[in-house]
């Protein structure tokens, strides 16, 4: 069966009954008919369990296809259930744009799902769309300024501030706009996918509203023609773009196919963006449950470094474990397996492609010591090729386990559920990479070095000139947020496994003044996905009565 097949053959229980198993009054539901909830954030002033353990769970270097990260989220959770422990799956909501491109939903899948996952796929409670909004409510206060005479004095060649769209859509990379008012207004602006966003990445390190009102005045938008900047603030925007968001801020309730609660909200990319769900919902579930199992987009060298170096900062948060998941197609992958053959067993490649587990395992040591790998197992993968995986933690000296929760749900993680458990009972020291103290240069090189594994930093003239004026802002005491390909832990989507030493190109840095840290643009990185020669979206089909086919 598909995806969408087993969930319609699962009984979904209504979502107050969901809030129930976590003790949540309904007076703190706001229905989104009868499976979804957001849950009003008074409840966090009535809350006074300690707080749970933290579980992150990272990756290895993907395939184009996705290694399953949040199925592995959702079934060690229902794993965790299934032994009598109070758990919950706090994860990040999908885009549009993968929903339609390449690799399709992110609601988990097999037997390891959030439902309805047809909704929380497509639109959800409207938060992408609140998002989006609220940024292009932005861009078209900058453009009628400049229509209505620009008493900011704008210069409108150093608008910094971006439309966005939540679809894969490369035509809007670069656009022109004003073209046809009749005054001196018309300028270049550009379009990035709505989860690359300052929006995004602000809604989802907010503390409460009034945080999240005073994040987005403090964006900088512009400079004016004498180069002083201009911030939200200055347009007296920041009211209107937060009442849009009001609604969006509230994290959102659903249900595992084994009807189990999740908390869904906010999701920025992790190649472009921070690549984390919302602060809020991990504070909120860790006052609900005893043990909280999140995720962090792509390969540890994105997702798990943002989350720990951006988020744990940002919000005093200390995971106990930190998950790396693994799939034995990545590996033969990393070792330079096409991916049209990644369903066949080879041994050779998956030898040239383990020295990728091996740098993500060794990059996690680096924060935490309590690190287990779990190989997430595909109906295809070779008792060969897994015996092998498990030898070579076992000679890292690293924990292992299998998840089979794709095939068998919950009763497919009971084994890492335990192990997980232990290791929370056995707490060890967490550490961050660097001190966002340091120069805006020195933390980048640590990253790369440290993290990335390059010999040397190379920055082009652009980079300079862009530390060079945050500097002169003095807003460079804020943590860093690579933007760079997902598929390698350098710039280059093509040097795969583990390469040392080669030398990483720094193109462009960016301030998000109101999420508080410093874009860093690493190799060719896009900001705005395009669609593949094959979309997702030629194998959808809608029936008559609104049954969906083809959504995974």
């Amino acid at each position: 069966m598909t995806d969408i097949e087993i969930a319609r053959k699962t009984k979904i229980f209504e979502i107050d009954e969901i809030a129930k198993k976590l003790n949540v009054d309904e007076k703190y539901l706001e229905y989104y008919g009868k499976y979804k909830a957001k849950i009003d954030l008074g409840i966090l002033s009535n809350l006074n369990k300690e707080d749970g353990k933290l579980i992150l769970v990272t990756s290895i270097n993907p395939t184009p296809f996705g290694e399953g990260k949040t199925t592995m989220s959702i079934g060690i959770h229902d794993g965790m259930r299934k032994l009598g422990y109070n758990s919950l799956a706090v994860l990040r909501e999908p885009s549009l744009g993968p929903v339609f491109g390449i690799k399709g939903g992110a609601a988990g899948g097999g037997y390891s799902q959030v439902i309805p996952m047809e909704d929380i796929n497509l639109h959800f409670t409207g938060d992408m769309h609140a998002i989006g909004a609220a940024n292009n409510l932005l861009c078209a206060a900058i453009d009628n300024h400049l229509f209505q005479g620009n008493s900011l004095n704008i210069d409108k060649d150093k608008i910094l501030f971006n439309r966005c769209v939540d679809m894969n859509d490369r035509a809007l990379r670069t656009v022109s706009v004003g073209l046809d008012l009749g005054k001196d207004v018309s300028h270049e602006n550009h379009f990035c996918i709505t989860v690359a966003t300052e929006i995004m990445a602000i809604l989802c390190l907010a503390n409460d509203l009034e945080d999240l009102k005073n994040k987005i005045s403090n964006i900088l938008f512009a400079y004016d023609v004498n180069g002083k900047p201009l911030f939200v603030r200055d347009l007296h925007v920041e009211e209107a773009m937060t009442i849009l968001l009001k609604d969006a801020i509230k994290p959102n309730l659903v249900q595992t196919l084994e009807n189990n609660p999740v908390i869904i909200h906010g999701g920025p990319f992790a190649n472009i963006a921070h690549g984390c769900n919302s602060l809020i919902a991990t504070r909120l579930g860790m006052k609900l449950a005893d043990f909280v199992i999140t995720e962090a987009g792509f390969g540890a060298d994105l997702g798990a470094e943002k989350f720990l170096d951006i988020k744990c900062r940002k919000g005093n948060l200390k995971p106990s474990v930190i998950v790396v998941n693994a799939t034995i197609r990545s590996l033969k992958y990393n070792g330079g397996m096409g991916k049209d053959e990644l369903g066949s067993k080879n041994m050779d490649y998956l030898k040239k492609g383990i020295c990728n587990l091996k740098v993500h395992v060794l990059n996690m040591k680096k924060y935490l010591d309590n690190v287990i790998v779990c190989l997430n197992r595909f109906a295809f993968d070779d008792e060969e090729e897994i015996l092998y995986v498990k030898n070579y933690c076992n000679d890292l000296g690293c924990e292992f386990a299998i998840c089979d929760s794709y095939a068998l749900g919950g009763d497919g993680a009971t084994d890492i559920a335990k192990k997980i458990v232990h290791m929370c009972n056995n707490e060890k020291e967490f550490h961050l990479l660097y001190d966002e103290n340091e120069t805006i240069k020195d933390k980048i090189e640590k990253i790369s070095l440290e993290i990335y594994h390059a010999g040397s930093v190379r920055y082009l003239d652009d980079a300079l000139e862009s530390i060079k004026r945050i500097e002169e802002l003095g807003l460079d005491k804020l943590p860093i947020c690579v933007a760079k390909t997902q598929y390698s832990i350098s710039d280059d989507s093509k040097k795969l496994g583990f390469p040392t030493d080669y030398e990483i190109t720094v193109r462009d840095v960016k301030v998000n003044s109101g999420a508080g840290f410093i874009v860093v643009y690493m190799g060719t990185i896009m900001t705005m996905p395009g669609l593949s020669k094959k979309p997702a979206y030629e194998n959808m089909k809608i029936d008559k009565d609104g049954t969906i086919y083809g959504l995974f």
